[in-house]
This record gives C-alpha cells, structure tokens and sequence, in this order.
C-alpha cells in the first residue's frame, strides 16, 4: 500500500470515529492538526502526498501525524517494493480486508452508535486481528463476559432496535417450537398417515 492510500484511508476511518458520517476531507485534518496538536500542515502539502506528487513526508509531518491518527510513524511509508510477495505482506494484506470489513460493518450499524464505534475500534487497533481472536476466547468464559461487562460497560443496554423484554432465540427455542406448535384451532398437531389424514385416537 501506498503512502497516499494509508492517509486516505486513515481519513476515512477518523471521519467515521468523530461521527462526520464521511470520511475527514484533507481541510478537516489541516483544522484539527492545528486546532489540537497546535501545529499543522497545508492543504496543498497534503493533496501532493496523497497523490504521489511529493513521495514522502518529513520526519516532523510524519511523527504529527502518527501522533494525531494514534498509529506508529513506522506505518506511514510505502510498502516496499515485492512487499505482497511475501508473506509479511499477506499478513498485512488480510489486516487490510479485515479493517474494511470492520468499517463496512460500522457504517451499516450506525444507529447502534455503540456497536458502530467498537468495530471501528477494532479497525484501528494495530493488530485488529487479535482483538477478534481475543474476543472469541472470552466468550468461551461467559462468567468472564458478565465480569468484564460489570467492570468495563455496567450501564451496557440493549441495542437500539430492540425492545429490553425481547431476546434472541436459541437453537434450543427454535426446536421446542417447532415439536410443539398448534394448528389454526389451538390444538397440537398430531402425526398425519399417508393421505393427509390425521391419526385418530379411537377407531373407526
């Protein structure tokens, strides 16, 4: 991945956390650099570096903004050349897919604000990937989940679509439906021969 393509896509993705609904324009970051690190960059300077005018950042705009987007000055290079030949590149590479999934799914739950902004935290971690497998072995321990809600998220609710009294169906709900659910008239349905007939009790 480009240069350019890291800081568009970092824009895409800061835009979505601070809730534009958009992605952060170049002047929007050019305001917030200056606005919250005190120090900035031009618009210009940031269009020739998302277009590969100017090829790299200096040393100074390069730490700005590794420190505003909260991500390692490390990663604001170009990958190098043969870079997705290599194995570290399909690691890289899949981090990439999974962060555009995790953004994708934000923008589609946007009226769950906090659902939205938990993926969006995940794409942003340096190792996204980690988060999810982490998660998945939490869940193994739902006394861990309860434990971790009550210290982490105590006034966690329900998501916005749902009504507090409602819940999710299980397997196990779904099966004791089906094995017992009435007909039209209220009465359970028994076992049909052949025909379409129901199986009576007494004999004709």
């Amino acid at each position: 991945m480009k240069l350019g393509e890291k800081i568009r896509y970092l824009r895409l993705v800061e835009g979505t956390l601070r809730g534009l609904g958009r992605e952060m324009t170049q002047q929007d970051l050019v305001v917030a650099l200056k606005k919250e690190l005190g120090s900035g960059l031009s618009q210009s300077y940031l269009s020739q570096i998302e277009s590969g005018a100017r090829p790299h950042l200096t040393n100074a705009s390069r730490m700005l903004l590794a420190r505003f987007f909260k991500v390692h000055p490390g990663y604001l290079v170009d990958d190098p050349e043969g870079y997705h030949t290599e194995l570290t590149s399909d690691l890289r590479a899949m981090e990439d897919r999974l962060d555009l999934w995790l953004i994708n799914g934000a923008e589609q739950f946007a009226r769950d604000p906090e659902l939205s902004q938990a993926l969006l935290q995940v794409a942003k971690y340096k190792d996204s990937r980690k988060c999810l497998v982490l998660l998945g072995a939490i869940l193994e321990a739902p006394e861990l989940v309860e434990r971790l809600t009550e210290v982490l998220k105590p006034n966690l609710g329900e998501p916005p679509h749902r009504h507090p009294s409602e819940r999710k169906v299980t397997p196990a709900d779904a099966r004791t439906a089906s094995a017992g659910s009435p007909d039209k008239g209220g009465a359970r349905q028994g076992p049909r021969l052949r025909g379409g007939h129901k199986k009576s009790g007494a004999s004709v």
